[in-house]
């Protein structure tokens, strides 16, 4: 009932929603079609392909470092399930109000929605492994590997961790709220998006040993990707806190392994 309540009085009045259509939309409808189990073996298969691609010197050096940290990995670990206790559902109401006064309320002009929908691509996989390849391309092929298997161990984490948790996204139980493009697949807890970006800030940061005004600057990008994750219509506030914790211990495991490749 207090769920209701919250949600009649931030409806001053219905925005409509903001659709994607023609080609765009044909190839998302394409995308949504595709099981979770399919991208779990599709990333796993991803993956695998990034290991045996890299050459054998990289290879060792990884291992080396992975078992020299096994107490830090399992803290790590530690850490990630603690991100996961933001599921709990004491939180809700206070969840589900948050996440329409981002979603609902204001003037929504179409550009900001266009801008919006394209500055919640920054957090995609896809930008990440292309950044990777960017990288690589540039002769900077540790560093490319690092984005590269960061990117794709977590989104394969994500993945799973989506699929043991099962949280319903939000157009899934809430009547009124408004969707900006087309919606996500999956389930919600925790924010793909929101990690990815998180990942990538902590990483870049600490590849380039960046002063506290670059920080600043690039984990406000980082948490706008998250809001903007609950503008569209996809994601809790809860969904995007919890990717956010993951994604930055996901970054810090990769920066510690930055760190004995470049002493």
């Amino acid at each position: 009932m207090k769920n209701k309540d919250m949600e009649t009085s931030l409806e001053i009045s219905r925005l409509p929603d903001f659709r994607i259509e023609g080609r765009c939309r044909n190839i998302i409808d394409c995308i949504r079609r595709v099981k979770t189990s399919h991208w779990l073996f599709g990333i796993s298969i991803l993956l695998a392909i990034a290991l045996l691609l890299m050459p054998d010197h990289i290879w060792k050096q990884f291992w080396t470092r992975i078992k020299a940290n096994g107490n830090l990995v399992i803290l790590i670990l530690i850490f990630c399930i603690v991100a996961l206790s933001l599921v709990w559902k004491k939180g809700e109401n206070i969840d589900i109000w948050t996440f329409m006064v981002f979603n609902m309320r204001g003037y929504r002009a179409p550009w900001v929605d266009w801008a919006m929908l394209s500055f919640t691509q920054l957090g995609s996989g896809v930008f990440g492994i292309g950044a990777g390849i960017v990288y690589f391309l540039a002769d900077h092929d540790i560093f490319a590997y690092e984005i590269i298997l960061g990117t794709l161990t977590l989104w394969l984490a994500v993945e799973l961790m989506k699929a043991l948790i099962r949280r319903p996204r939000p157009y899934i139980k809430l009547k009124n709220l408004r969707i900006v493009g087309a919606k996500a697949g999956g389930n919600s807890f925790p924010s793909g998006h929101t990690s990815q970006s998180f990942f990538l800030a902590t990483l870049f940061l600490h590849s380039y040993k960046a002063d506290f005004l670059w920080i600043l600057v690039v984990y406000s990008i980082a948490g706008l990707v998250g809001i903007t994750r609950m503008y569209v219509g996809m994601h809790y506030p809860r969904d995007v806190l919890g990717g956010a914790v993951f994604g930055t211990v996901w970054g810090i495991f990769w920066a510690i392994i930055n760190n004995y490749f470049f002493r």
